[in-house]
């Protein structure tokens, strides 16, 4: 099975531009907090958290009332970050890679939908 990946260059209006950059924000966060809960799970308790647990807590964050605008957006992106943060880990186990860094805003940051979202 062959996966292609297509780049589209578009001109988004304001509204659809304020909705992309929220949704990039959420994304970068969610996976940022889901390597703080990784790494301090590991360290305090020396116990590895995996794909369900981090997806349980974006449930629970997703009802807290300082996050609520993680409701805003699509939620597929922010489940599709945590599908990196896994294989990002499983690739640090692996000896394949470093241990996972922290997304920066500055660098763009990314969002993925999948084609059943769609």
């Amino acid at each position: 099975m062959t996966e292609k990946a297509y780049r589209y260059r578009f001109y988004p209006t304001s509204e659809q531009e304020n909705l992309l950059r929220r949704t990039l924000g959420c994304v970068r966060l969610v996976y940022n907090k889901a390597l703080a809960e990784r790494t301090q799970a590991w360290y305090e308790h020396q116990e590895r958290v995996g794909y369900s647990q981090t997806s349980s807590m974006l449930t629970e964050w997703k009802k807290e009332e300082e996050l609520d605008f993680l409701n805003e957006v699509s939620s597929v992106p922010l489940q599709q970050g945590l599908r990196h943060l896994q294989t990002a880990f499983a690739n640090f186990f692996a000896g394949r890679t470093k241990y996972p860094n922290f997304k920066k805003k500055r660098n763009g940051g990314s969002a993925e939908f999948t084609s059943v979202s769609i």
